[in-house]
């Protein structure tokens, strides 16, 4: 049996997978609220408490960058180290990765019905790339060796944020009054979004988030979900104008991903915001600043773009990646 864990800012995801005829089955799922807790440890030990099962491997997906078995998360006040967290669930074969190295992780064991094309590109051999926009922004590359796949993380989110046009021109310097440093992640967040909708509301005037929010019957840390929501039944000239501009940012940094990683094999849309706003992303915005690349025009139409509707891809991802390990025998503890 192997433990997986999907842990971002909001939630804790955990899970057991059983190898199974080649294959992974999910066992059994459990999500935490991540705040409630002072660290990963606790939520793991409270699991395998609560579970008559004891794994033989774990492995778990992080939001932040993990750096020789230890990572400071990005959207959580905590601090992980694999050799501590291995002795504090009694469990030697744990694993530390990256949150989008475990979706990627997670693409191989996806099927036709786990993704949605927005073009149509027969698929190719060669590197993926996933890009995937929820509490943060995250990528990760898939290099491909000849044979198979072999995944790495990389903090691509916050990479300067390139903007195109008067509007984004604007938004830039907007966000760089209210951070200083302006990332991709500052757009290309649930918090992004709310960002882009403040910036708009100020220029154009509107509602503000938490109004919108109030209206849909969240309070103000549903900001974004009221702003996409809002956006998708076309209640909000604002929100929409705000999603498609958060959009068209999102298809152009894709863009920019599939040529820094010559990912001719495709780019997958991950994330937590990707398939909740799939109509809109189905529209011509995303895919005309995909392609908006200057002479490498003709590479990136040749490149298939899906996006993952599976909301387990970073779980069974993290299940792939432990169960990878075990079978090659490399030590995952340090």
């Amino acid at each position: 049996m192997i433990l997986a864990g999907d842990i971002g800012g909001t939630n804790a995801r955990l899970a057991y997978f059983q190898p199974q005829n080649g294959d992974l089955c999910l066992v059994n799922e459990r999500i935490f609220p991540s705040r409630d807790y002072s660290g990963l440890g606790d939520i793991v030990s409270k699991f395998l408490k609560d579970s008559p099962v004891h794994p033989e491997a774990a492995c778990f997906g992080i939001a932040g960058p993990v750096r020789d078995g230890r990572v400071e998360t990005s959207n959580l006040p905590w601090v992980i180290e694999q050799s501590r967290l291995a002795k504090q669930i009694q469990l030697p074969s744990t694993l530390l990765i990256n949150d989008l190295e475990a979706s990627a992780w997670g693409v191989g064991g996806l099927g036709a019905q786990d993704l949605t094309p927005l073009n149509s590109i027969a698929p190719s051999v060669g590197n993926q790339a996933v890009i995937a926009p929820g509490t943060g922004l995250g990528e990760a590359g898939m290099f491909w060796n000849g044979s198979q796949h072999e995944v790495f993380a990389c903090e691509g989110g916050h990479a300067d944020f390139a903007p195109q046009g008067a509007l984004q021109i604007e938004l830039l310097q907007f966000l760089a009054i209210r951070y200083g440093h302006v990332s991709y992640e500052r757009i290309l967040s649930g918090p992004g979004l709310v960002n882009v909708y403040e910036f708009l509301q100020q220029k154009n005037g509107g509602e503000t988030p938490a109004a919108l929010a109030a209206q849909s019957g969240g309070g103000h840390g549903d900001a974004a979900a009221a702003i996409s929501h809002a956006a998708l039944d076309g209640t909000s000239r604002l929100a929409e104008e705000s999603l498609d501009l958060w959009i068209s940012v999102f298809g152009a940094e894709a863009g920019n991903l599939a040529l820094k990683t010559m990912a001719t094999g495709g780019i997958f849309l991950g994330g937590g915001i990707s398939p909740k706003i799939l109509p809109r992303l189905s529209g011509p915005l995303f895919m005309s600043a995909f392609l908006e690349k200057g002479r490498l025009r003709p590479l990136l139409e040749s490149i298939a773009v899906k996006v993952i509707t599976n909301d387990k891809a970073g779980l069974l991802g993290a299940a792939r990646c432990a169960a990878a390990k075990r079978s090659t025998g490399e030590a995952v503890s340090s």
